[in-house]
């Protein structure tokens, strides 16, 4: 194995709330698998007090490369889902499927063919406050974003 080919087999997200949401913390990590990326979230602090329990989050590659922002939108620089195919939602390169919370917190592991982890490295991952409808265009309906990592080699 050479180096260079090291550096894009894995990759890693520290994720950060927002200031609404400071409590939300964890890491996503991706590996090239032979016939995909492995893409593991292990998330804490998440919010779940609501009339059903704990919550679902939409879960997004973007393609905007920092989690900044401004005031109405904390993390508005996150751009719109990372979709190098033009396709409809849910359909782009970035969805994922939902995080569902447990209490604060959440785990999920997938492994997905849509995007190589060289592809993905430097763009965002986001934490939507809703769960995705998978329909609505462009982005599925999700609500704010309430946390996000940047994506490293």
């Amino acid at each position: 194995m050479t180096k260079k080919y090291r550096s894009c087999s894995a990759a890693r997200a520290e994720i950060r709330g927002s200031g609404t949401y400071p409590d939300i913390r964890g890491t996503v990590t991706f590996r090239q698998m032979l016939n995909g990326v492995l893409v593991t979230a292990k998330i804490f602090g998440l919010p779940y007090e609501n009339e059903c329990g704990s919550g679902i989050f939409a879960f997004h590659i973007h393609n905007g490369t920092s989690c900044t922002g401004d005031a109405e939108g904390p993390f508005s620089d996150a751009g719109t889902h990372y979709n190098p195919g033009e396709t409809s939602h849910p359909y782009h390169a970035g969805d994922l499927p939902p995080l569902f919370g447990n209490r604060g917190y959440a785990y999920m592991s997938v492994l997905t063919d849509r995007f190589t982890v060289k592809e993905i490295i430097g763009r965002v991952i986001i934490i939507h406050s809703e769960p995705d409808d998978f329909k609505t265009q462009p982005s599925g309906n999700s609500g704010d974003k309430i946390a996000c990592g940047k994506i490293c080699g």
